[in-house]
């Protein structure tokens, strides 16, 4: 086993004990005798405190010479202080910079404005703020693949290329493919989970994403990470039940294991206790009547957008579901609703707080026929289809599945205003470096 060493995060093991650090200065001030160095190691961050009494005057004349974002190996004993970053400082006995930049750190504690922020991404990312929420993210996977393989879902590696579309055909992004012609960049995962859960029952999918639609919205990236689920023999109200229990999992076990990081950024973590089944439900057609008593221009077979989302959520403390839209806005692969031929059975989660969808579900349409005359009627290629027919050809049964956006997850848990801060290089339609 390799041996890590010392790390910020374990310095309640180590009070009294002489230990190492190794790390990043990511802030540093001096009163004469003294210098304040305080040191980031990925983990946590630390104080570490050099009193020029007590080291070489070597040691104490290094400390002039740093500076924000120097890397260094830090020795010194641990000791509990209330007043330090994270409750513990260090007395330093010895310093070894690593390496001092040349120039001073281009990101400040002044305000900066989001292109130079976004310029310089990959500096961004190591701000106290964005590590935060970096490290949410990491919690936010971690509990999902948690909550899939527990309840019996097995993992299943979509193609990121692919010939087949499952979003609009208006939305992709291609490249060519050797001598097939052009190939296009995944969607969705859902069509191939749709085989897979005729093998597994339940399955589940987590990988990149792409959308190319030219939106500047808070909401939207280029290139997004989701999870998708597919279970055979669900219909749409069991799916919406599913959605609530995985949401309902991974917020309450954020909330529990992230509460520093959720508290150094700022979020009330009131409103994300309230999240526990059952979530409402309405219909599009109820919520097309409320966004008109509300003032807003709609009419039953508009979609419902971003604006009208944040109307919707706004008006609930839960997420709440807006279930069976017209067929016209959705896509080719939903079953159509027996009860009302001009929707079909699916859903969309939006989440409260102004945040809009963080889900889209459906039951698929098991119907060989007509799943035909929709792929026709959409003016998709039918043979691109042929093995997805075949599904509905060879045991076909009602099943159903969703896809859940990472970054609107998360941006929702931490109240960023923004998806941007919620992936760690975003891609934007105006935006592919750094």
């Amino acid at each position: 086993m390799i041996e890590d060493g010392f790390m910020i995060s374990k310095s309640a093991d180590h009070v009294g004990r002489e230990v190492t650090i190794r790390g990043w200065i990511s802030h540093i001030r001096s009163s004469g005798a003294l210098y304040f160095i305080e040191v980031r190691d990925g983990t946590g961050y630390m104080q570490t405190v050099v009193v020029r009494d007590e080291v070489s005057d070597e040691i104490f004349d290094t400390c002039s010479k740093l500076k924000i974002e120097s890397s260094l190996a830090v020795t010194g004993t641990i000791r509990a202080d209330s007043r330090a970053p994270g409750g513990f400082e260090m007395i330093v006995k010895d310093i070894e910079p690593l390496h001092i930049p040349e120039q001073e750190y281009p990101i400040s504690t002044k305000a900066h404005g989001v292109d130079f922020l976004m310029e310089n991404r990959h500096l961004w990312v190591r701000s106290g703020r964005q590590l935060a929420i970096l490290r949410v993210r990491s919690e936010l996977i971690k509990v999902l693949r948690d909550y899939f393989h527990t309840n019996g879902y097995v993992l299943i590696d979509t193609p990121i290329l692919t010939g087949a579309v499952g979003e609009s055909s208006g939305s992709f992004f291609e490249t060519e493919y050797f001598d097939f012609g052009k190939a296009t960049l995944a969607q969705t995962g859902q069509l191939y989970l749709e085989a897979a859960a005729s093998a597994f029952n339940k399955v589940f999918c987590f990988g990149p994403t792409f959308r190319a639609e030219k939106s500047k919205t808070r909401r939207h990236l280029a290139e997004f990470w989701m999870v998708e689920a597919e279970v055979a023999f669900y219909d749409s109200d069991q799916n919406m039940s599913l959605q609530e229990d995985v949401i309902s999992y991974v917020i309450q076990n954020i909330v529990n294991s992230c509460g520093r990081e959720l508290e150094n950024i700022g979020r009330d973590v009131g409103p994300l206790k309230k999240i526990k089944p059952p979530f409402p439900r309405i219909s599009y057609t109820e919520a097309v009547e409320i966004l008109v008593k509300k003032g807003l221009p709609v009419e039953w077979g508009d979609d419902i957008g971003g604006d009208e989302e944040t109307v919707l959520s706004e008006s609930f403390e839960k997420p709440v579901f807006i279930y069976n839209y017209p067929k016209g806005v959705k896509a080719f692969y939903m079953k159509p609703n027996p009860e009302d031929d001009r929707t079909v059975l699916c859903n969309d989660l939006l989440a409260p707080e102004g945040y809009g969808e963080i889900i889209g579900g459906s039951q698929r349409n098991d119907d060989h026929d007509s799943l035909l005359a929709r792929i026709k009627e959409e003016k998709l290629n039918v043979e691109l289809y042929r093995w997805y027919l075949d599904i509905r050809r060879y045991g076909s049964v009602t099943h159903s599945g969703f896809g859940l956006g990472i970054e609107r997850l998360l941006a929702f848990i931490c109240k960023l205003p923004h998806v941007r801060e919620a992936i760690p290089f975003p891609r934007l339609i105006n935006r592919l470096y750094p």
